[in-house]
């Protein structure tokens, strides 16, 4: 890591809960790579002033986790058509004070769902209605999935988001439509943990016991721990698993070369991964 100086760029996150997730990852790639960039990680008391931070003093790039990705919409100039689509933002490019939001969770999100080779024809179950969810819907609908319920106590949000894409929703799971589905995914703060997060729901299970065990694939979206109860439980129960941190991974790599304009290779990717993981 290069010394501070006058000449550095600086990129942020701004979390109500922050990790060191980009942090190690994306401060890993800037040393690969011989860059005078420097990442930091916060946690805002006031968002509208924390953006205007980011305008005023140059800041380069701001990843926006829970709960800010549909609030900074109306704090930034323009909406890349990533983010205009469903209405959430998880990254602001800033180019000499014009602020472009982005969103590279939906394909972090389209491509796991790849990867894994997950069936469409697949029954799903998403749990949360905030802007990760939208992502998590748009993907889903994208790739032709089509039996989705979306469970949300929210009703204003959670029936209008699943609306929006033709799906069904839920305001808890014992009201969902009989029978299991075989695909979980969990786009709560439910089993997070972190310097912020701690309470209750830490420890917590976003779907019960018994939905896990029906199920035949669990994805979780929170990335830290790498291994939530969610994530543990459907391991311990044999099922095949998408975590957070995979998804940390992804949307992590596009932002980078959204601010840089560079591409890391996979080697440098998984070196910048391993690191991010090892905390």
């Amino acid at each position: 890591m290069p010394i501070l100086n006058k000449d550095m760029t600086l990129c942020i996150s701004l979390s109500a809960r922050p990790s060191n997730n980009g942090t190690r990852f994306h401060n890993h790639l800037y040393e690969q790579l011989g860059l005078n960039w420097i990442y930091k990680a916060f946690a805002p008391t006031d968002l509208a002033q924390a953006i205007a931070g980011v305008r005023g003093l140059g800041i380069r790039g701001c990843a926006v986790s829970m709960p800010y990705k549909e609030d900074v919409i109306a704090l930034v100039d323009v909406m890349d058509p990533s983010a205009k689509a469903i209405d959430s933002v998880n990254t602001i490019v800033n180019d000499a004070g014009r602020l472009t939001a982005y969103n590279t969770d939906y394909t972090a999100i389209e491509q796991l769902l790849q990867r894994n080779a997950v069936p469409t024809d697949y029954s799903v179950w998403l749990r949360g209605s905030g802007g990760m969810a939208k992502a998590a819907v748009a993907a889903l609908r994208d790739a032709g999935f089509r039996d989705v319920t979306l469970i949300a106590r929210n009703e204003d949000s959670g029936r209008t988001l699943a609306e929006q894409y033709g799906f069904a929703w839920s305001a808890e799971l014992g009201s969902a439509r009989s029978g299991a589905a075989d695909l979980l995914i969990n786009v709560t703060p439910i089993g997070m943990a972190g310097s912020m997060a701690g309470g209750p729901d830490a420890d917590s299970l976003s779907f019960p016991q018994e939905a896990v065990d029906a199920a035949t694939v669990v994805f979780d979206v929170v990335a830290l721990p790498a291994e939530t109860p969610l994530i543990k439980s459907a391991r311990a129960a044999g099922k095949s698993v998408i975590t957070g941190a995979e998804v940390a991974t992804i949307q992590a790599l596009e932002q980078f070369v959204l601010y840089t304009g560079i591409r890391p290779s996979d080697e440098q990717v998984r070196a910048a991964e391993e690191f991010m993981r090892a905390q």
